[in-house]
């Protein structure tokens, strides 16, 4: 076994015991493997390991992996997981099953015109990112924020909206991983439960919080997709731009 494979194993495992330990089912929980600034021969690796969810940050690096990986891309899901500028959308629309850091309804509806435009038949699948810990250099739209545009969203076609997605300020202390995870899981709820019956929100089923160092505090906050890259590739020598 490669190490990638060794560490995918690994990975599995502590989400298995989590999802365990939260009494859920291990499937509830789907793998993301983070793959910025990490070339096309390690996804490989990862894919060769059984892999499919890959996560991506960086617009021009992504899509020259998607593309040298072009062999594999029926078998994959892209998601792009990154701060996402207009200048990008394009891009995105093009190359990417799902967006998870959606914060405001102008990047949502050049996502909608733009994959509409293309001759893919399946919509693209989206999560509002929440800035839970409301940090100012974090991305997100507030938690009291967030019912108003994912309403928002609900409404545009060539979109599917899915969830929420948050990246809590790190720490190690679990009270504090509980804390910032229980209130995105409660503002989830919420949402879920006001717009489970309207059209736009049929799919609405999506929590896509936790990494490499909180992951197991996410899952027993209901976390459905975790992103997870240093655990599985390694540590980061470089910032891609």
């Amino acid at each position: 076994m490669t190490p990638i494979a060794i560490h995918l194993e690994q990975v599995r495992r502590r989400v298995q015991d989590a999802a365990l330990a939260a009494k859920r089912n291990a499937s509830s929980v789907t793998l993301m493997a983070v793959s910025k600034t990490f070339p096309a021969k390690d996804i490989e690796q990862a894919i060769a390991a059984g892999q499919k969810v890959f996560g991506e940050n960086y617009v021009q690096e992504a899509i020259e992996k998607i593309q040298t990986l072009a062999a594999y891309r029926s078998e994959l899901e892209w998601h792009f997981i990154g701060p996402l500028q207009s200048n990008k959308t394009k891009d995105v629309a093009a190359h990417f099953d799902w967006v998870h850091s959606i914060d405001r309804i102008k990047i949502a509806k050049r996502l909608s015109s733009q994959r509409g435009a293309l001759s893919i038949s399946k919509k693209l699948q989206l999560c509002v990112q929440v800035n839970v810990s409301n940090e100012d250099s974090k991305s997100g739209t507030p938690l009291d924020e967030a019912e108003t545009l994912c309403n928002a969203i609900a409404q545009l076609p060539h979109l599917t909206l899915r969830g929420l997605m948050a990246i809590p300020e790190p720490t190690s202390d679990p009270m504090s991983q509980a804390k910032a995870f229980g209130a995105v899981e409660d503002c989830f709820k919420r949402i879920q439960a006001k717009y489970s019956k309207e059209a736009g929100f049929q799919e609405f089923d999506t929590l896509s919080m936790g990494m490499s160092d909180d992951m197991e505090a996410a899952i027993a906050h209901g976390s459905t997709i975790v992103r997870v890259g240093t655990a599985i590739f390694g540590k980061r020598d470089k910032i891609s731009a």
